[in-house]
């Protein structure tokens, strides 16, 4: 008998994103990241040197003949102290890259990480069928979820604060924010069903309080909505670490592990190769979801 990390709730409906459906709980889905920038925290935007667009391309066939299930576009570094840029910028710079690999992968689901309708509404009319708002919390959370509801697009909302601030239980008060959230898009037109959370690790949160949310990820299970885990090379990981960027990639991976023996239907990653693989082997255990090769049966 395998385990169920959804203890408060079913598993939501399925979500059409674009081309594919969505079918929650029945596995873990990896979303590959495309940092379309010059100053990723990670170190892999791809704005500089050659071709963007070329380079964007061949790294989106690549994160897809690993495994991944969807892509996320970002114009524009969330790291601390990023430069900040307009929206006439960062349409340059994710528009042609979500033109290009849409039509490259044409079954492949696109999201577009962004907290400017602007930018959201042309990367949609570019052929991006998911609004992913790393402010998705705030009161503007709004004006994306319209531009989301126009599209009838589906749409992550983030938690995020402007400070790491909380009265006393960081994960109680995450929990609300996202309630909220996710009342501030259906009234502005987006169907509850068509709504995924994150928590939002590593924005607006101090160390201490990524690692108490993700102590508590199964909590999110009692919003009803898929839930997507973006962990990857974070600074938390570094400071439990003290490792640079490059060496988190086993600690990112111990979190995808442990998000799924939690519930999260979607990790967001850099390396998509070695989160499949991490993936495939705990939706395994947790959600008894694997199909041996003819040539192992009987190993």
């Amino acid at each position: 008998m395998t385990s169920d990390p959804r203890t408060t709730s079913a598993d939501p409906a399925p979500i059409r994103i674009g081309p594919k459906t969505f079918d929650w709980g029945a596995r873990t889905y990896v979303m590959g990241i495309l940092n379309v920038t010059p100053d990723s925290f990670s170190g892999d935007g791809l704005f500089e040197g050659v071709d963007p667009v070329d380079r964007a391309v061949a790294t989106a066939r690549q994160m897809v003949a690993e495994g991944a299930d969807l892509l996320d576009v970002g114009g524009e570094s969330t790291r601390p102290g990023h430069t900040p840029v307009d929206e006439a910028e960062e349409i340059r710079r994710v528009v042609p890259v979500i033109t290009a690999v849409s039509a490259a992968l044409p079954d492949i689901p696109l999201s577009v990480d962004t907290a400017k309708p602007v930018v959201a509404e042309a990367a949609l009319a570019a052929g991006a069928h998911l609004l992913n708002d790393v402010w998705g919390t705030s009161p503007d959370v709004e004006a994306m979820a319209a531009v989301a509801a126009r599209a009838r697009a589906p749409m992550i909302v983030m938690h995020n604060r402007a400070e790491a601030r909380y009265e006393r239980d960081v994960v109680a008060e995450v929990l609300a924010d996202l309630r909220i959230a996710i009342e501030r898009a259906v009234a502005a037109g987006v169907p509850e069903a068509d709504v995924i959370v994150d928590p939002g690790i590593g924005f607006g949160k101090t160390a201490d309080h990524n690692i108490s949310v993700l102590c508590h990820l199964g909590a999110l299970s009692t919003l009803g909505r898929p839930v997507l885990l973006g962990t990857s090379r974070k600074s938390t990981l570094g400071r439990i670490l003290d490792l640079p960027v490059e060496e988190r990639l086993e600690a990112t991976l111990a979190t995808t592990a442990l998000g799924i023996a939690a519930g999260v239907d979607i990790v967001r990653v850099h390396d998509v190769r070695a989160n499949v693989r991490v993936a495939r082997v705990s939706d395994a255990i947790v959600r008894g979801h694997w199909h041996a090769p003819p040539s192992e049966v009987g190993r």
